[in-house]
């Protein structure tokens, strides 16, 4: 059974940057990819982005050219670098992986 544990959310101004972190533990050698749906108050979830195993990435069309999803394999930890962040990126971001596990989530809100 694999743990997902993210963190890294906050309050950020309009423009600004954040790294989120998802830390997997457990067994995790049969997971193909990794990434991130976010949830904005009163709304459905939502895709983000993923990487799979061997690296290859793909986004959803509001974040591309903004946000970055990488993996550090030696940590067992994916990371989603966000910039030039706007006022409807806020929402809860939750990590999860192909073998069905999510995390808790962690908090965005951008505002001035």
């Amino acid at each position: 059974q694999v743990q997902l544990v993210e963190s890294g959310g906050g309050l950020v101004q309009p423009g600004g940057s954040l790294r989120l972190s998802c830390a997997a533990s457990g067994s995790i050698f049969s997971v193909k990819t990794m990434g991130w749906y976010r949830q904005a108050p009163g709304k459905e979830r939502e895709f983000v982005a993923y990487i799979t195993a061997v690296g290859n990435r793909y986004y959803a069309d509001s974040v591309k050219g903004r946000f970055t999803i990488f993996g550090d394999n030696a940590k067992n930890t994916v990371y989603l670098q966000m910039n030039s962040l706007k006022p409807e990126d806020t929402a809860v971001y939750y990590c999860y992986n192909s073998g069905g596990a999510w995390g808790q989530g962690t908090r965005v809100t951008v505002s001035s």
